[in-house]
């Protein structure tokens, strides 16, 4: 995807940091991420543009609306994630102009003023990064809490390393943060009323230049500036002082850590207080403005530094809720959420059966297509531009790689794996370089289900055997999928029965082609819960249905919706049913708000 990040920063903060781990990490993943901000000092992977959010007045404002306009078109922006206030509300109204989805990303408690509720400008999704934040926006701004998803900062785990104690003759306190605003007045309290700089080597890490208050502190504390090596200051610190992103590096360096921000003090930070520390963002949000008890604080503070590290177990925790890797996953799929639930387009996934080429070929009441309207139907895909999918192709290059801009797909899926699927449609996909997935039966070779039908008996048509299967997935423009044994109503049938059905039938399918099937498709569009665990316990990675499951692709990657075609469907029908918003006119969603 195309991702324009917006900020408004005029010096190094958590919300830069954030932005560019989270935005260098989704560049290696093959998107293509811009930004837009006052300033960028954190190295970056992507273009920056400069823009001067924090100049506020009203022809401003419609300055920045206008050049965030041009940037979405000139560089085919589909989606803007916000992080401040001011960029976010630029960011708002020229999505709305454009129709592109936004998400942001909310670092801090928000002004409470009547606009505010009434104008939230946080685009399609809030991201509030902790329990707290969340809980502002739900009750002070009557978000709605089916627009929010709590996001945690992203960190670069895998950087951080658990270090020895530092052998320090007199003990290192690293405090690391920013100097201006409520952090500057935080970071003044503690050099003046908590911290004997006599007793303790204090070190102030910061990107902001301090104002002439701090200068009495410069000849007993160390102003060491802006550090690029952060982990490598850590790690000779006894202890360090700080909030959000800082506290949650430090851990993982297994320092011991005191998170303290412009909300609340938390404290040594201990399996006791991690809960706390985690909801909080560490002591940088607050549920309320809260008053921070200065008094406790050196105390609290020799009590951290009696202990050489923090507890192991605390590190752990904030592995496994910050990891990048698990962080961008989920950006991912709140992006693709609010991609297509906007745009109201998802790729279109067919649903064909059979192919006849004559009278006798032709079904009663099973559903088939002429193979001369199959024919109109590749060429009106191929004239309006789009290229075909495979599940393979989705695995491999991940769920999102399907809303790549510039780019059109579509699905073609083919159930049962008739023998007309080799004769009739393999030539037609080679002819105009498509790829489709058919899904086999194998325990049987004929349309038993269908010829035994009490009530509308269809004549039989043979399936195809090993040979012709493997012949089929040889050529290179067919993945074969699962299909059952024998074509039974899953949820009719009991857990063990449908575990021989779908296991056995995957068995012997990857036993003749000599590689892992991908995914599954449910006979007669028909499953249950058990249906889906044994899916997914046979190690399918998706399985499609027909008429059930979310609209989005990605929502549930074992129930993707499919769009029936039948013997009317004529070029006309096609065109209407994979031209944009087919699904999302025909089922009326109503879950979503964005």
């Amino acid at each position: 995807m195309n991702i324009l990040m917006a900020l408004s920063q005029r010096e190094v903060t958590g919300a830069e940091v954030y932005a560019t781990t989270v935005g260098d990490a989704l560049t290696e993943r093959g998107h293509n991420v811009f930004y837009v901000s006052d300033t960028l000092t954190k190295p970056h992977k992507g273009p920056f543009f400069s823009l001067r959010f924090n100049k506020r007045s009203v022809p401003r404002r419609f300055w920045h609306v206008g050049y965030l306009i041009y940037l979405i078109k000139k560089h085919k922006i589909q989606l803007v994630h916000a992080h401040s206030r001011a960029s976010s509300w630029s960011c708002h109204v020229a999505c709305k102009l454009t129709g592109t989805p936004m998400v942001t990303t909310v670092h801090g408690r928000q002004p409470v003023h009547r606009s505010r509720k009434k104008f939230h400008a946080m685009g399609n999704r809030a991201l509030p990064v902790c329990e707290a934040i969340y809980t502002q926006l739900l009750e002070d701004l009557d978000v709605p809490p089916d627009t929010m998803t709590v996001s945690r900062n992203g960190i670069s785990t895998d950087r951080y390393q658990w270090t020895d104690a530092p052998e320090n003759t007199k003990k290192v306190i690293s405090i690391i943060g920013r100097l201006s605003g409520p952090k500057g007045d935080l970071c003044f309290r503690l050099l003046d009323e908590c911290l004997d700089l006599e007793k303790y080597d204090v070190k102030i890490v910061t990107g902001t230049q301090p104002t002439e208050r701090f200068d009495r502190f410069k000849t007993k504390a160390d102003f060491v500036g802006y550090v690029e090596d952060v982990p490598g200051m850590m790690a000779k610190s006894d202890l360090v002082i700080g909030a959000g992103r800082v506290a949650m590096e430090s851990l993982l360096c297994g320092r011991p850590t005191f998170a303290i921000g412009e909300a609340i003090s938390i404290g040594p930070v201990t399996e006791e207080t991690i809960e706390h520390a985690m909801a909080t963002n560490f002591g940088d949000i607050g549920p309320k403005d809260l008053d921070i008890d200065f008094s406790m604080i050196a105390q609290q503070i020799e009590q951290a530094l009696s202990s050489p590290h923090c507890e192991k177990t605390v590190t752990e925790k904030v592995k496994d809720n910050y990891d990048l890797d698990n962080i961008v996953t989920q950006l991912e799929d709140i992006y693709q959420t609010v991609y297509v639930r906007t745009r109201r387009r998802e790729i279109p996934v067919l649903m064909y059966h059979r192919f006849s080429d004559s009278e006798e070929s032709r079904s009663d009441m099973a559903p088939y297509i002429d193979i001369a309207m199959f024919e109109k139907h590749l060429k009106l895909l191929k004239k309006l531009g789009f290229e075909t999918l495979t599940f393979a192709d989705i695995q491999k290059n991940g769920l999102i790689s399907r809303l790549e801009e510039g780019k059109r797909y579509c699905m073609i899926t083919v159930d049962d794996g008739f023998k007309d699927n080799l004769t009739l449609m393999l030539p037609l996909l080679k002819k105009y370089n498509f790829k489709a997935v058919v899904y086999a039966v194998t325990g049987i070779d004929y349309n038993k289900w269908d010829v035994e039908h009490p009530d509308t008996p269809e004549k039989r048509f043979d399936l195809m055997n090993p040979a012709e299967l493997k012949e089929l997935s040889d050529s290179g423009h067919v993945e074969i999928g699962g299909h059952t044994l024998t074509h039974p109503h899953l949820d009719r049938l009991p857990r063990e029965k449908q575990h021989a059905e779908i296991t056995e039938n995957k068995n012997q399918l990857e036993e003749l082609l000599g590689y892992p099937l991908v995914s599954f498709a449910y006979p007669y569009g028909d499953w249950n819960d058990d249906s889906q665990s044994l899916a997914k316990e046979a190690g399918y990675q998706f399985a499609v249905a027909t008429n059930s499951g979310p609209l989005a692709f990605h929502e549930e990657p074992f129930l993707i919706r499919r769009i029936g075609i039948y013997p009317g469907t004529d070029v006309f029908g096609l065109f209407r049913k994979v031209i944009g918003n087919y699904l999302f006119r025909k089922v009326k969603d109503e879950t979503y708000h964005g």
